[in-house]
C-alpha cells in the first residue's frame, strides 16, 4: 500500500507554530531528548515522554492522551479557567496533505467513531450524532475540549497520571473528513449506522493508538498484544434507598444480561461477573477472564500489532474460537515452539493469558503522586453476587469470598471511583428531581453550577465530599448528582492491557514486567472511555435500572415457580383425613 509523501522522516503535516515556539525546535525537527519513540509522529513527540520515564506507559485509547508535550497534531485550546476559542485553521491539519487512504476504521462506541492511521500510532476520534440533531462546531469544540478537561482535571487525579491520557482537539480539513466517512462506511457494524459522523465542524480528538504505539519501555521491532476489556460496575448498591430488593443481592451486569438476551443483543447470557473480577481472589478472576474469553459480547477484545484479533460487535458475531485465538497468541507466550498443537495447546496458551492478565491487573505500576491522595467511600454491602456462575458452583463448600485488591492497582481505584454512587439512581432521581426544579426557576444559573463544565479543580474538588445526610439544598443534591455521573463514567470505563515480549536478560529497573510460564512481558495499563456521563441521561437511566430489576425479578420468580410447580401437582388430588386418638 503505497502512503502519500506526506508524512516522512518522523514529521507531520501540521502547522503547529505555537507548540514549535514552546519546545524549541523547528518544524519537522526533535528536541534533543533521552529517548525517541520509533516512528515519532510530532515534532514535540519525546517532551512529554522525557517527564515520564521509569513509569509503565500505556499502549492504546479511544478517549484521551498526554496532554503536556506536543505529540498531538491541533493545537491546544485555552484553558478551562476563561472562555475558550476554538483553534483556528493555522493550528488544525495541512489541507493538501491529509489523505483518506492513509486511516482506516478502528471502532466505535453510542457516541464516537475512531480511525487510526495505517503506519503511524496515532488515532483520531469523532462525535456521532443522529441524522435529525445538528450542531454547531461552536458546540462541538466545546464538547471536545470538555471531554480533555475533565479527563485531565478528574480523572487523572482519580486514577493516576499514568493511566489516563487526556487527547487534543484538532481541526481538520472537510474534505478530508467527508472522503474519510465515505471509505469507511462499509467497515461499519450495522447496528451503530443509526448515528453519523461529524462531516461538518472538522473537528476531532488527536489520541495515541494504545494498541500499536511502542513507548520507550517496550522493546523495539518486537510484536505487541494488547487486551482491553470493560469489567463494568464491581459492587452490589449499599444504599438504603435501593427499593428493590433483588439489588441487594444480584449485580447489575448479571440482571442486564437476561434482558439483553430477550431483546435479541446478545445470543446467550455471559458468565461473566464483574465481583469476580474486582473480587482480588485469583481463583475467582481466573474464573472471570475465562468468562469473558467464553463470551467476550463487547466486554473484550484483543489486538495484534494493532489488529483486532478477538471480540464480537453483536449477535451476529461468530462464535468464539479459542483455536485460532491461540493459535495468534502461541508465539507469544512459547515463543521456542516447543508446544504441540491441538486442545492441549490450546489450554495452555489459554491459561498462561488468563495468568498473566491478573497479573497485571493485581500490580500497582502508578508510581507518581495524582491518585495517591484520593481515598473512596469504602466497600460495602456483599462482596458476592447470587447470579454468579462460580459462586452457585461453589454454594455449600468452604470458599472465600474476596481476597481485596491491592490499593495501588488500577481495579482498586476504578472500584472506589464507581463507589461514588453513594446512593444509587433510586435515591439519586429525587435528588436531581431537585437540581431540575432549582434550574427551571432559574435556567440562568446552569453555567454557574457546571453542569456543562467547565471541569476544572473547584470542579474536582467538590467530589471529594461523601456525606450522605441530606439537607435540602440544592448544593448537596448537586454534588450527588456530580457525583453520579463521574461514578456512571468509571462504570463504563475500559481497561487496555499492552504486552510486548522483552528479553530474559533486560533490566526492569525503568519498566514493570510480567512472567508466564515460558516467557517475560514489559506492560502497560491505560483506561479508556473517560467521557462525562450526560446530565440528560438521569431519567433514561432511572427508567432503564427500574426495567431490568423488574424484568430480572419477573423471569427468575417465573424460573422458580416452574421448578416448584411440579411438586405442588403431585399433592393436587390428596386428601387429609384427621382420626380421633
Amino acid at each position: 500500500m503505497s502512503h502519500s509523501a506526506s508524512i516522512k522522516d518522523g514529521s507531520l503535516p501540521f502547522r503547529r507554530n505555537d507548540q514549535w515556539r514552546r519546545s524549541g525546535s523547528k518544524p519537522g525537527s526533535c528536541p534533543a531528548q533521552p529517548w525517541q519513540p520509533p516512528g515519532a509522529w510530532l515534532p514535540a513527540a519525546g517532551a512529554w515522554e522525557s517527564g515520564r520515564q521509569g513509569r509503565g506507559e500505556a499502549v492504546a485509547d479511544r478517549g484521551s492522551s498526554p496532554d503536556g508535550g506536543g505529540w498531538c497534531p491541533g493545537g491546544r485550546a485555552a484553558p478551562s479557567s476563561g472562555p475558550r476559542e476554538a483553534p483556528g485553521q493555522h493550528r488544525g491539519m495541512d489541507e493538501g496533505k491529509m489523505d483518506e487512504n492513509e486511516w482506516g476504521y478502528h471502532g466505535e462506541g453510542n457516541k464516537s467513531l475512531v480511525v487510526a492511521h495505517a503506519q503511524r500510532c496515532v488515532v483520531l476520534r469523532f462525535l456521532k450524532f443522529p441524522p435529525s440533531r445538528k450542531k454547531t462546531s461552536e458546540e462541538i469544540f466545546e464538547h471536545l475540549q470538555n471531554i480533555v478537561d475533565f479527563s485531565k482535571n478528574v480523572m487523572r487525579e482519580f486514577l493516576g497520571e499514568s493511566y489516563v491520557h487526556c487527547g487534543e482537539v484538532v481541526q481538520l480539513p472537510l474534505d478530508f473528513v467527508k472522503q474519510l466517512c465515505v471509505k469507511i462506511q462499509s467497515e461499519r457494524p450495522e447496528s451503530r449506522c443509526d448515528k453519523d459522523l461529524d462531516t461538518l465542524s472538522g473537528y476531532a480528538l488527536c489520541l495515541p493508538n494504545l494498541a500499536r504505539l511502542q513507548t520507550y519501555c517496550f522493546a523495539e521491532h518486537r510484536p505487541i498484544l494488547c487486551v482491553e476489556i470493560k469489567p463494568k460496575c464491581g459492587f452490589i448498591p449499599f444504599s438504603s434507598d435501593v427499593m428493590h430488593e433483588v439489588k441487594h443481592k444480584v449485580c447489575r451486569y448479571c440482571m442486564h444480561q437476561r434482558l439483553k438476551v430477550e431483546t435479541g443483543k446478545w445470543k446467550q447470557i455471559s458468565k461473566y461477573c464483574p465481583l469476580d473480577l474486582y473480587s482480588g481472589n485469583k481463583q475467582r478472576m481466573h474464573f472471570a477472564l475465562k468468562s469473558l474469553l467464553h463470551e467476550a459480547q463487547n466486554n473484550l477484545k484483543i489486538f495484534k500489532n494493532g489488529e483486532l484479533i478477538y471480540g464480537c460487535t453483536d449477535a451476529r458475531s461468530p462464535v468464539a474460537d479459542w483455536t485460532e485465538l491461540a493459535h495468534h497468541l502461541k508465539p507469544f507466550f512459547f515463543p521456542s515452539n516447543g508446544l504441540a498443537g491441538g486442545s492441549h495447546c490450546t489450554r495452555a496458551v489459554i491459561r498462561d493469558l488468563v495468568h498473566v492478565i491478573t497479573r497485571v491487573l493485581l500490580s500497582g505500576s502508578d508510581k507518581g503522586r495524582a491518585g495517591t491522595l484520593w481515598r473512596g467511600p469504602g466497600l460495602r454491602g456483599p462482596r458476592v453476587c447470587e447470579a454468579s456462575p462460580f459462586s452457585r458452583s461453589r454454594q455449600g463448600k468452604n470458599s472465600p469470598e474476596c481476597s481485596g485488591l491491592p490499593k495501588g492497582c488500577l481495579l482498586y481505584k476504578t472500584l472506589q471511583v464507581q463507589m461514588l454512587d453513594l446512593l444509587d439512581i433510586e435515591g439519586l432521581y429525587p435528588l436531581y428531581r431537585r437540581v431540575e426544579r432549582y434550574l427551571e426557576e432559574f435556567p440562568e444559573q446552569r453555567k454557574m453550577l457546571q453542569i456543562d463544565g467547565p471541569y476544572d479543580d473547584a470542579f474536582y474538588q467538590k467530589l471529594l465530599d461523601l456525606s450522605t445526610e441530606d439537607d435540602g439544598t440544592v448544593a448537596f443534591a448537586l454534588t450527588k448528582v456530580q457525583q453520579y455521573r463521574v461514578a456512571m463514567t468509571a462504570k463504563d470505563c475500559s481497561i487496555m492491557i499492552a504486552l510486548s515480549p522483552c528479553l530474559q536478560d533486560a533490566s526492569s529497573d525503568q519498566r514493570p514486567v510480567v512472567l508466564s510460564s515460558r516467557s517475560r512481558f514489559a506492560f502497560s495499563v491505560s483506561v479508556l472511555d473517560l467521557d462525562l456521563k450526560p446530565y440528560e441521561s438521569i431519567p433514561h437511566q432511572y427508567k432503564l435500572d427500574g426495567k431490568i430489576a423488574n424484568f430480572y425479578s419477573k423471569t427468575v420468580h417465573a424460573k422458580d415457580t416452574a421448578m416448584m410447580s411440579p411438586r405442588f401437582k403431585e399433592s393436587e388430588d390428596c386428601t387429609l383425613v384427621l382420626h380421633k386418638v
